[in-house]
């Protein structure tokens, strides 16, 4: 029960978190949603050292008016994920960055990869997928499965253009 009520109350503070990442964005800024585990959440790092917040500073260092809302969860499977899609994914999300981890055969979960990308692309938001084998040759924390800051931002590097081209900058 205590576990229930503590996923209740993270995920309730995960959406409050979202929903102000969104007030707090520029007007008319193109909202991207990073959807993923440890990796996406910057496991080991400064939230501001994690690859959406080093995504966001990359495009808009471009001049794209985004906001780039990390929607990561420390050891989270796709079935997590696909639970609380709609709640991080508001309404007019330009798109979806997805980066499923390895937790799900990690737990022995069932991979819903496919559902999350079938309900996104059902309401039109474009995905982008970010799968494990780009973490390999980038550097590493001593725990070899958590990236770096440096691996983060070389990360977010390859990722800018992909979202750039979603958003039209």
């Amino acid at each position: 029960m205590k576990l229930r009520a503590f996923r209740f109350g993270f995920l309730g503070s995960l959406a409050i978190t979202a929903i102000f990442a969104l007030a707090s964005a520029p007007a008319g800024a193109a909202t991207i949603v990073a959807l993923g585990a440890s990796n996406t959440f910057g496991k080991g790092v400064a939230r501001s050292q994690a690859y959406p917040a080093q995504l966001e500073a990359i495009l808009r260092a471009k001049g794209a008016n985004v906001r780039v809302v990390n929607a990561g969860i420390n050891g989270d499977t796709t079935e997590g994920m696909l639970r609380r899609l709609d709640q991080v994914v508001p309404k007019g999300t330009s798109a979806v960055i997805l980066q499923p981890g390895g937790n799900d055969r990690r737990k022995g979960s069932p991979d819903r990869t496919s559902e999350i990308q079938s309900r996104l692309s059902g309401r039109g938001i474009p995905v982008i997928m970010i799968p494990n084998s780009a973490f390999r040759g980038l550097p590493h924390q001593p725990d070899g499965q958590h990236l770096t800051p440096e691996g983060y931002h070389m990360l977010a590097e390859q990722v800018a253009s992909q979202v750039a081209g979603v958003i039209g900058r």
